[in-house]
């Protein structure tokens, strides 16, 4: 069974950092294309960085120079380094993979609970 678990959430104060985790099972982590989605006040469900294998990976415009996506393929685990946070990074976390959203649907409402972020100002 595919399973994605998020974590690492938490509130802070605008200018701190977080570091988020998504380990994952079920499938072949090394190589699956991996993302990370979040859902904010308005609920529209964003792709903020995506990990493409043998691709050409992407990050959000208005995350980079302070989000890093790094991955430890050991514990197939991805984890978001959030840094300088902004009152706007505030949302519902989650990361998928293509076999999960097959299984559930291309919702961020599909996939699980994620991970909350709130961030203050």
């Amino acid at each position: 069974e595919v399973q994605l678990v998020e974590s690492g959430g938490g509130a802070v104060q605008a200018g701190g950092s977080l570091r988020l985790s998504c380990t994952a099972s079920g499938f072949t982590f090394d190589d699956s294309d991996m993302a990370w989605y979040r859902q904010g006040p308005t609920n529209e469900c964003d792709l903020v960085a995506s990990n493409i294998r043998g691709g050409t990976n992407y990050i959000r415009d208005s995350v980079k120079g302070r989000f890093t996506i790094l991955e430890d393929n050991n514990q197939h685990t991805m984890y978001p380094q959030m840094n300088n946070l902004k009152p706007e990074d505030t949302a519902v976390y989650f990361c998928v993979t293509p076999s999960l959203m097959q299984i559930r649907g291309s919702k961020c409402s599909d996939w699980g609970q994620g991970t909350q972020v709130t961030v203050s100002s």
